[in-house]
């Protein structure tokens, strides 16, 4: 056990977080997403695996350690519903405040077309796949860095 550390994130992904650098891709997926045969294409080519949290609990773990990108407009994207790219259903909402209470401030999130969304996650550093039963809710995180301290 660790202190002061969330202890919903395990020791692979934690592994994995802290190899990623600035700009890698971290796709969190929910049970829905072909998560296996999509991770074998990223640069770990192994699947994570958070069961038994939401999504919005996962992102809520990765984020208590994990920086998001500052130098781009969306560091935090979401998968578009199919036909209604501007719809934003429940799971969506509920790790948009993940993100905005790790970040202190509203931070919205981009979107990303489904088929091109699966693109994108065969590109990423990593797959980590929730317990999360709700349609769309697959999101991908851009690292971003930790300033030094003065």
């Amino acid at each position: 056990m660790l202190r002061n550390f969330d202890n919903r994130l395990n020791a692979d992904v934690i592994r994995v977080l802290r190899a990623m650098g600035h700009g890698d891709d971290l796709v969190i997926a929910d049970t829905n997403f072909p998560s296996d045969s999509v991770a074998r294409h990223t640069v770990t080519g192994k699947l994570l695996r958070m069961d038994n949290l939401t999504a919005a609990e996962a992102a809520s773990a990765i984020l208590s350690v994990f920086p998001l990108d500052s130098f781009v407009e969306h560091p935090a994207e979401r998968m578009e519903i199919m036909g209604k790219p501007n719809e934003i259903p429940p799971v969506q909402a509920e790790v948009q405040q993940a993100i905005d209470r790790a970040e202190g401030k509203s931070w919205p999130m981009g979107s990303i077309e489904r088929f091109a969304f699966y693109e994108r996650a065969r590109k990423a550093y990593a797959v980590i796949v929730t317990g999360e039963t709700r349609f769309y809710g697959c999101f991908v995180f851009k690292k971003g860095v930790i300033p030094p301290k003065a």
